[in-house]
This record gives structure tokens, C-alpha cells and sequence, in this order.
């Protein structure tokens, strides 16, 4: 497999102890920097753009999706889970950690306007979703994971036609 297209073997995008004013600047430079300066790639991507495609087909304003539009969402994916990974980082070390936590990612999105889309994600890690309402539901479709029944034993049909009940 090729390397990735944006893959910057130049040293961490993050120092430790960077401000977080200089983190920015650094990084928007560099990002810049790389993108005038590199060759893309359109074969080799680091996200899948079938992925992508998918999750803009799921909004039903959506009718046709040209070609390069994955494309240029997978990149700008690549830009902001880096730019949020090092502001995150950046959280966790002023706390004197190496591990991010759901807390650290909250932490640095509340930093910035520009996250406040995320609000309703409870990134933070209040427990509650904006506007004090529950939290979704885990699992497939929304519900709730059920354990169903152990390995060995079979449920009792309901309906009486001797199958169980899937």
C-alpha cells in the first residue's frame, strides 16, 4: 500500500508545553506548507471514501455526489481530527498526562467558537446532551445492546412453531 498522501514524516505536529497560540499558527503554516507543496495522491487515501460518500448520501438534500467531493471531505476530516488530536493533547498535558480523555477533547472544544457545533455531542463528557436531554441510546439502530441469549441455550418460541425467536 502507497503511504498516505498527507502523511508528514517531519516530527509531531504538537511540542510539549506549546501554546496553544503558537500550536496554531505552527500547524496552520505547516498544513499550508504541505498542501501547496505535495503531490496529491487521488488513488490512496487515508479514510475511506466509501465511508464518506455514505454519510453525505444520508442527508436526503442530497441527490448526486460528484467525484472529488469525498475527496475533499476526507482531507478536510484529516485536517480537523489532527487540529482537534493536538488541542486535545495540548489539554492533557497541561494536566500533566499523556492519555486524552473524553474530557480533554471537551475541554479544548469549548476553547474555540469554531467546535461549538459539537455541543450537541456532549464531547465533554457530562453525561447529559445539550439542553438537559438524555442521552441516545448505544447500540445498533439506536437501541439498546442486548446480550441475547448465552451460547448453548435456546430461547422458547412465543409463537409456538418450535423456532426461536431472532
Amino acid at each position: 500500500m502507497a503511504p498516505s498522501p498527507t502523511f508528514n514524516s517531519s516530527g509531531p505536529l504538537v511540542q510539549p508545553d506549546m501554546a496553544l497560540d503558537d500550536f496554531l499558527e505552527s500547524f496552520w503554516t505547516s498544513r499550508m506548507e504541505l498542501a501547496e507543496s505535495e503531490d496529491p495522491d487521488f488513488k490512496h487515501h487515508v479514510l475511506p471514501l466509501a465511508r464518506i460518500k455514505k454519510v453525505m448520501k444520508s442527508d436526503e438534500d442530497v441527490q448526486m455526489i460528484s467525484a472529488e467531493a469525498p475527496i475533499i471531505f476526507s482531507r478536510a476530516c484529516e485536517l480537523f481530527i489532527s487540529e482537534l488530536t493536538c488541542r486535545s493533547y495540548l489539554v492533557a498535558e497541561a494536566a500533566k498526562r499523556k492519555t486524552l480523555q473524553r474530557a480533554d477533547v471537551g475541554k479544548a472544544t469549548a476553547g474555540s467558537d469554531q467546535f461549538d457545533f459539537l455541543l450537541d455531542c456532549d464531547v465533554a463528557g457530562t453525561g447529559g446532551f445539550a439542553g438537559g436531554k438524555a442521552a441516545p441510546p448505544t447500540g445498533v439502530d439506536g437501541g439498546e445492546k442486548s446480550k441475547g441469549p448465552k451460547k448453548g441455550k435456546k430461547r422458547k418460541s412465543s409463537g409456538g412453531n418450535g423456532e426461536d425467536d431472532d
